[in-house]
């Protein structure tokens, strides 16, 4: 209502500035008392100057002071307004009166929206749709929960949004909000570990193990429960198991399935045949002799060892990816990044080793 009550007062005060001028009566003008009597002066001197009143130096002077007073005089006076005609300008007030609101609808309707909703003066503020980011996406998406926590399809609209922005934590919240609202699946509950487990750096803690379980019992064919219970099982180092898990998951997977290679490429891995092996027996009993600080240096050896070869050969995806899991657990993120970064301009020109490469990166929670 205040929109359209603010269009009337716009088209009331066009009317009136159309029509003010229409309903001025049109007078003589008065044609200058000033000037008549500066004419009346001059005709004076004439007469003193030709009566011999006045010198004729004098008479010149005061006829070149009033011819100039004369001269300004006639210059300010107005011009006379032309004499129109009753009848026009009463039919110019009523075509201006009818015809402006006419013409004005006219051109808004088709140009204009008039059935577009009002656009709060917060969301203004925060620019157009068009042009804000995710962040100020989730930013609202957040605000909105915060008052309808029970809206279980927002939370399950944010949480991957929140894992793809590295909000690892806020991610998890956002699943269990999920799950409580929207109830139990499968996927929630896969997804859900994934995001425990990329907040660990990539580490299948046992929170995270614990929700991988209950997704394959909700679905014993579900792939991510599937293919994160085969990587628990070998970070607890337990190869066998771990291979058993993807052979049966590679057995049922689709030809066409995104995650095959990634699959396939951890198996070779734990089968004996990937390019980077785990630790001997001998060295893993080796290093649990060895204090806290040479432990960490041995470490940081082989994980540079693996950056200077990766360097040297960089068609090796599984290698790529455990360079970047390396970093992760070490709390080195940018060095993470960096990595992942290297490893995509590494295999950039093979499309099956580029995909293999972002979905495991994916599932270290950085995105690809």
């Amino acid at each position: 209502m205040t929109l359209w009550f603010v269009f009337a007062l716009m088209t009331v005060a066009a009317i009136f500035a159309v029509l003010w001028p229409l309903g001025r009566t049109s007078r003589a003008q008065d044609q200058g008392s000033e000037v008549a009597v500066y004419k009346d002066q001059l005709a004076e001197i004439e007469r003193d100057l030709s009566t011999g009143l006045i010198p004729a130096p004098e008479a010149e002077a005061a006829r070149v002071e009033i011819s100039r007073r004369l001269l300004a005089a006639a210059a300010s006076e107005p011009a006379t307004a032309p004499t129109s005609s009753l009848k026009w300008r009463r039919a110019a007030a009523v075509l201006a009166l009818a015809g402006l609101p006419l013409v004005a609808v006219g051109v808004y309707m088709p140009l204009g929206s008039p059935r577009l909703q009002d656009f709060p003066l917060a969301q203004r503020e925060r620019g157009s749709g068009m042009a804000q980011s995710l962040e100020n996406l989730v930013v609202q998406v957040e605000q909105h929960l915060e008052k309808n926590p029970a809206d279980g399809r927002g939370w399950n609209v944010l949480a991957p949004v929140l894992e793809r922005l590295g909000r690892f934590d806020d991610a998890v919240r956002a699943y269990r909000n999920s799950l409580t609202y929207n109830g139990e699946s499968a996927e929630r509950r896969s997804d859900l570990g994934e995001a425990i487990s990329a907040a660990a750096g990539g580490v299948v803690t046992a929170e995270a193990k614990v929700e991988f379980e209950r997704a394959h019992a909700l679905n014993a064919d579900d792939p991510k429960a599937n293919y994160f219970l085969g990587l628990a099982a070998e970070q607890d180092g337990r190869k066998d198991d771990a291979a058993k898990i993807w052979r049966a998951l590679l057995a049922k997977a689709p030809a066409d399935a995104l995650w095959r290679a990634l699959v396939q490429s951890s198996l070779a891995r734990v089968a004996g045949g990937g390019p980077m092996p785990a630790l001997s027996d001998e060295t893993i009993a080796a290093s649990k002799e060895m204090g806290e600080g040479d432990r960490n240096a041995m470490v940081r050896g082989m994980v540079d060892r693996l950056a200077t070869r990766l360097k040297q050969n960089g068609d090796d995806v599984e290698g790529w990816l455990r360079l970047v899991r390396a970093y992760l657990v070490m709390g080195e993120r940018d060095k993470a990044m960096g990595a992942s970064a290297d490893a995509r301009q590494a295999v950039a020109s093979d499309a099956e080793r580029l995909r293999q490469l972002n979905e495991g990166l994916r599932t270290l929670g950085l995105g690809g």
